[in-house]
């Protein structure tokens, strides 16, 4: 039985410490100014930028063959492909949308090894539009499952998004709902599975990274 989400302390994610200095520093540096209203625009950034850069600590689902949803944010497409340049065979994805309100730091989707991993520097089109998955700049990682099963999972950069971040290396082994990157000010991560998966999401519907299901394994 798949055991309740549960969410603990919220911390900032690691890029966001270099952004939260700087906007500090500067607040402070306008305080002693005696500039009021830039340093209270100041200390507004402060807040969004602790905001956005927010990460909560998650607990994955107890459920075998559960994939997890590498993202926050709403399922834009649920599709069957017969190939994609991702993903050379009969496939099913899912593509989801991050806003800007919604928390960007992406999770591994299932246990395995990273067996491969291609950045595409791409161009910078709106992340919700079906020419941004093979178009903008993206990430690709594929991992491979101890059965032998490929999932490949896709951090795309949006029209404001312009910096993907990815820890992983070719060959690391990976655990399902472990942290590996984000993607800065909104974007969109599409994830590939096999054909036999159980899809779990439909259009329109919200997704929490590292605790919703997306499918199931058969």
């Amino acid at each position: 039985m798949e055991k309740p989400f549960r969410q603990k302390r919220i911390k900032i994610a690691r890029p966001g410490i270099v952004f939260l200095i700087a906007e500090s520093i500067l607040a402070v540096a306008f305080a002693i100014a005696g500039m009021g209203l830039l340093t209270v625009l100041s200390l507004a950034a402060v807040g969004f930028t602790g905001w956005f850069f927010r990460d909560p600590e998650r607990t994955a689902p107890d459920l075998r063959g559960a994939v997890l949803s590498p993202a926050d944010g709403r399922v834009i497409k649920v599709e069957q492909l017969e190939n994609s340049p991702h993903y050379p065979e009969r496939c099913n994805k899912v593509s989801i949308f991050m806003s800007v309100f919604n928390v960007h730091v992406n999770r591994i989707p299932f246990d395995g090894t990273v067996s491969r991993l291609h950045y595409n520097p791409g161009k910078f089109f709106s992340a919700n539009r079906d020419k941004a998955s093979l178009e903008n700049e993206y990430n690709a990682v594929t991992v491979t499952t101890d059965r032998g099963k490929r999932i490949c999972f896709v951090q795309i950069a949006g029209l404001i998004a312009r910096r993907i971040i990815c820890d992983l290396k070719q060959g690391e082994r990976v655990k399902k709902g472990s942290r590996f990157g984000m993607i800065c000010f909104g974007s969109r991560l599409d994830l590939y599975l096999p054909e036999r998966t159980r899809v779990q999401v439909e259009t329109g519907q919200r997704v929490s990274a590292g605790t919703s299901v997306l499918g199931i394994l058969e």
